[in-house]
C-alpha cells in the first residue's frame, strides 16, 4: 500500500511541530487519597518533521496515547512522550494535556461534603539527550479588597478569582497539596456546598483577611518553595472584580530557568500554615490560612 508521508517533499522546508490537537479520551492520574482517579483529558501532541518527509503518521499518536491512557501521572508522561518520539522517528516530540481533577472538600463548620474540580495541565517535550516537564494548576479563590474594607464605614467589597500555578517537575508532589496551599494564600477557599453557617463563617473570616491581587500572588510565590525545590515556577491570579467590569492581575515567578543562577526566596514566616511574606515569627498573629479539612487549626 502507498505510504505518501514518507515520499520526500522537495520545498525543504521543515516543521518544528507537527501531530493532533483536541483530542478527548478518558485517562487515569494518581489520587492522594483513592490512589486513581478516572477523568477526562484533551491532549494536544506533535513531533518535529524533518524538510525531506512530506508528512507524519498521525494514526501513531493516538495509539502510543491510548496504551498509556491508564498510566498517565506526572513520572509518566515522559515516558508517553519518549515512545511517540520512537514510533514516529523523529528528533523531538512534544505534549500537552489538559484534565478537571476533582477533590472531596468539608464545608468548613457543617462539615458537608461535596466534590470541587480543579483545572491542571501537563506540558513536557522530549529529544535524545533532554527532557522539560511542566504541571499546572488553577484554583478558584475569594479575595477581599483591603482598601474597600479600609475606607468604608461597614463592608467591603469581594471577589471569586483564580490562581493559576505552573511548575517544572522536580521532586513529587500530590495536586491536593498544591491546591492546599494556594487556597491557604487567598483571603478564602471557595466550596461547592456550603450550609448557612457555613456561609456566614467563610464570609466573617475573609473579611478578616483582607488580600489585594498583589498580596495573593506574592503570597503563594513565596510558599511554593514549601512543597520541595523546583527549578522554576509562576504565579498569576486574576480577581473578576465585583465593583468594576474588568480583571484585576499580576503575575510573578520564581526559581530559574535552566542556565541561570537560583532565585533567592525569602524564609516566611515559621508560623505552621502562616504564609504571610516577611513574617519570622512562629507566633504570627493573624494566620493567613483558613481552617481546611486538612488543616484544621
Amino acid at each position: 500500500m502507498l505510504d505518501i508521508q514518507n515520499e520526500p517533499d522537495t520545498r525543504e522546508v521543515p516543521l518544528q511541530k507537527v501531530g493532533i490537537k483536541g483530542l478527548q479520551y478518558p485517562i487515569l492520574v494518581l489520587d492522594r487519597d483513592h490512589k486513581r482517579q478516572h477523568t477526562t483529558a484533551q491532549a494536544n501532541l506533535f513531533v518535529n518533521l524533518p524538510q525531506h518527509f512530506k508528512g507524519t503518521h498521525m494514526s501513531r499518536f493516538i495509539e502510543v496515547f491510548h496504551r498509556h491512557r491508564d498510566n498517565l501521572s506526572m513520572p509518566h508522561f515522559l515516558d508517553m512522550l519518549a515512545e511517540i518520539r520512537e514510533s514516529l522517528e523523529a528528533s523531538s516530540a512534544f505534549g500537552e494535556l489538559t484534565f478537571p481533577y476533582f477533590m472531596e472538600k468539608k464545608a468548613p463548620v457543617s462539615r458537608e461534603s461535596a466534590l470541587m474540580s480543579y483545572e491542571c495541565g501537563y506540558e513536557g517535550s522530549v529529544t535524545a539527550d533532554s527532557t522539560a516537564f511542566f504541571v499546572s494548576v488553577a484554583v478558584p479563590v475569594q479575595t477581599v479588597c483591603p482598601c474597600s474594607k479600609a475606607i468604608s464605614a461597614y463592608g467591603a467589597h469581594n471577589q471569586r478569582g483564580i490562581v493559576r500555578v505552573k511548575l517544572e517537575l522536580g521532586p513529587f508532589f500530590w495536586i491536593e497539596d498544591l491546591v492546599d496551599l494556594i487556597e491557604g494564600c487567598a483571603s478564602s477557599a471557595v466550596w461547592t456546598l456550603l450550609k448557612r453557617e457555613d456561609e456566614k463563617y467563610v464570609t466573617e473570616a475573609a473579611y478578616d483577611n483582607p488580600k489585594f491581587v498583589e498580596d495573593l500572588v506574592r503570597d503563594v510565590i513565596l510558599a511554593v518553595p514549601r512543597l520541595g525545590a523546583y527549578p522554576w515556577y509562576s504565579v498569576e491570579a486574576e480577581n473578576f472584580e465585583s465593583i468594576h467590569n474588568h480583571s484585576a492581575f499580576a503575575y510573578a515567578e520564581g526559581g530559574t530557568r535552566s542556565g541561570s543562577s537560583p532565585a533567592t526566596q525569602s524564609p516566611g514566616c515559621v508560623s505552621p500554615g502562616c504564609v504571610s511574606p516577611g513574617c519570622d515569627s512562629p507566633a504570627h498573629p493573624a494566620p493567613c490560612r483558613l481552617p481546611t479539612e486538612n488543616n484544621p487549626t
